[in-house]
């Protein structure tokens, strides 16, 4: 069975584990569409720097979303 890639809503590129965990953990965690951390920020008005920050956060916190 092939594995599918999960890619941006916005810009198509394809994601990382931490992306898709953020947008789950961010917006819904039912969501099946995903943003990059470039797109996410976009539509949250912040920097990716601070999504970054809040990944090692949730992380350091422990979320089963982010270790997966």
């Amino acid at each position: 069975m092939a594995v599918v890639k999960k890619t941006c809503v916005e810009c198509r590129k394809a994601l990382k584990k931490d992306e898709i965990a953020l947008t789950q953990k961010i917006l819904d965690s039912d969501a099946q569409e995903f943003y990059c951390l470039d797109c996410l920020a976009e539509y949250l008005d912040c920097d990716v720097d601070d999504l970054k920050v809040k990944i090692e956060e949730f992380k350091e916190q422990g979320c089963a979303l982010f270790l997966k």
